[in-house]
């Protein structure tokens, strides 16, 4: 443990400590009711200090200033691009998921090699673009392109990163350890801001130069060695450099174990031993298996994508990898949804009545929770059947109908109250109401409160047109 005086850490951090510091004016802004309760959410990590618009004025700047720092993470945030599609890396407080909320998830970058034809280039640029998967509601997508120099010509760098840059939004990552190849290509994207890969023992000061002329951030390459990474982070800030990005080194075949381990020292350096010099996100970079002597294309992918896996886990802030497949991709793309979903909520959609195809006064009404899983089944299942119908979702805090039903969060004064704020009963000319079968045992208490006949529906709700074929109507309207 290191005998230096530990940084405060957030979870010492008073909700009172951030209120001294807002303009305590209860304007409401922010969307929260008092200043107090915003000073509440920042702590714990559910907004920003940007998000209350007085503080960020002028005539508030050192406080604002002051409460960056108060909530500043022990992992640095780098800004990488610029616009809509900039790249947040870094910013975590707390070394494990379940301490606190994390923030940023990692973006996944994927290469474009110098070396390309046009056509294929374009294609590829294509490809990440429109990469795309609903998931429970939430489009997931790919990051950023990251630009290799295989070449070694800056002629050839600096015209394929004019030409990505033309093609697409996306936030660049610049891949070379030629400064002058890297000069060639930066010149033409400046103002993009793109993160330069990557400074080592023999090219720092040149690399660093680049940034700072640029504004731009630049990785930290020192595979496999802590101590010299440690060195190059103190030379380069002395120099000037703020914004850093590190990169451990990434071996795949060999080599996970170690790399997995190394990521995971460097973390545990920051959270528990207050090493500021490692406190910046991490880089890793599984494209490196393709480097493995495998002969099998679909085996490297694998090996690519069990250790973006792994490194997603232990915490990468940045990945880049070759492989565009759907099934390399879609379990990171899920996997980095579900670690940076926040724990104590539940992914939920709105409330309310949902109408899908055309339905007439008979058509029939539907009860499900806004747990967004189960939400999105149900719309699944509707909608593949074609069916005309109106679906009330129930405000049950995000609890899926076992859960909601358990936790009396769906119980039928919910289901009743439902049905009375969505106005459904002006909608249709019946009284018949159909509930999830895993919430039958609510049907009577429903009738009573609701005033509505209950169906109680199947289970699974892959079973409703069947449900639906043999008992609607009802035989007693």
């Amino acid at each position: 443990m290191s005998e230096r005086e530990p940084k405060k850490t957030i979870k010492e951090i008073s909700p009172i400590d951030v209120y001294k510091l807002l303009p305590k004016t209860n304007c409401r802004e922010c969307g929260e009711a008092n200043c107090m309760a915003f000073a509440t959410r920042v702590v714990n990590g559910e907004l920003a200090v940007d998000n209350c618009p007085p503080v960020t004025r002028e005539e508030y700047r050192l406080n604002f200033d002051k409460l960056e720092g108060l909530m500043a993470p022990p992992v640095r945030t780098i800004l990488v691009g610029t616009g809509d599609r900039a790249m947040k890396l870094g910013g975590k407080y707390v070394l494990y998921r379940h301490e606190f909320t994390y923030h940023n998830p990692t973006p996944i970058a994927i290469d474009i090699a110098d070396d390309l034809s046009e056509n294929d280039r374009t294609a590829r640029i294509q490809a990440i673009s429109d990469f795309s998967y609903n998931y429970i509601g939430r489009e997931l997508r790919l990051d950023a392109v990251a630009i290799r120099s295989t070449l070694h010509d800056p002629a050839a760098f600096a015209s394929v990163v004019t030409a990505v840059a033309a093609q697409t939004d996306l936030p660049l990552i610049l891949c070379t350890y030629d400064a002058a190849i890297m000069a060639a290509g930066l010149a033409h994207i400046r103002e993009r801001r793109p993160l330069l890969y990557a400074a080592t023992k023999d090219n720092w000061k040149e690399m660093a130069e680049l940034a700072l002329r640029y504004g731009c951030p630049l990785v930290v390459s020192a595979p496999h060695d802590i101590a010299l990474l440690r060195s190059l982070v103190r030379t380069l800030v002395a120099y000037g450099v703020a914004d850093l990005v590190l990169d451990p080194g990434t071996a795949v075949d060999p080599g996970l174990s170690g790399t997995i381990h190394t990521f995971s020292q460097i973390r545990r350096a920051v959270f528990a031993d207050r090493d500021e010099l490692l406190g910046y996100p991490l880089l890793g970079t599984p494209i490196t298996a393709w480097l493995s002597p495998e002969i099998s294309h679909e085996l490297i992918q694998w090996k690519e994508a069990c250790a973006a896996s792994m490194l997603l886990s232990r915490y990468a802030d940045l990945l880049i990898l070759h492989s565009l497949e759907g099934w390399v991709l879609l379990p990171q793309l899920i996997w980095r949804f579900n670690i940076y979903t926040d724990p104590r909520k539940p992914v939920s959609v709105d409330t309310g009545v949902r109408v899908f195809g055309s339905p007439k006064k008979d058509a029939p009404v539907l009860i499900t929770t806004n747990y967004a899983l189960t939400y999105f089944t149900v719309e699944s299942d509707i909608k593949s059947a074609g069916i005309d119908c109106f679906l009330i979702v129930v405000d049950t805090g995000g609890n899926s109908v076992e859960s909601a039903v358990a936790g009396r969060y769906l119980n039928a004064e919910s289901i009743a109250a439902a049905l009375k704020e969505t106005g459904i009963a002006d909608r249709v000319n019946y009284r018949y109401l159909i509930l999830p079968g895993l919430a039958a045992r609510l049907s009577g208490e429903t009738e009573e409160a609701s005033g509505w006949h209950v169906l109680v529906g199947p289970k699974d709700s892959s079973g409703i047109p069947a449900f639906l074929k043999a008992h609607w109507p009802p035989k007693k309207w």
